[in-house]
């Protein structure tokens, strides 16, 4: 039985309007502050929730009511918008 050819494929090179500028490769990397922040708006925002739920809504502000979980959910969400940015 006869042999297959093998074919030579060309190496694919990607368009130029379409490869990354040379700005987004020497992105500078992330402050440490960054993280730092990240994480401690992570912990105060499961803190906050924590002892709002085992201080039957008492703590840590008693007028805010309900609105006490916005606080704590919105310190954890801010955290992964911080996140977001992290290189």
């Amino acid at each position: 039985m006869p042999k297959s050819q093998v074919r030579k494929k060309k190496v694919y090179t990607p368009p130029t309007d379409v490869r990354p500028t040379a700005t987004a490769s020497t992105r500078k990397p992330s402050p440490v502050w960054l993280p730092l922040t990240a994480v401690a708006l992570i912990v105060l925002g499961i803190g906050w929730l924590v002892v709002y739920y085992l201080s039957e809504q008492e703590y840590p502000v008693l007028s805010w009511g309900y609105w006490n979980l916005a606080v704590g959910f919105g310190a954890m969400v801010s955290s992964l918008i911080l996140l977001s940015r992290w290189r």
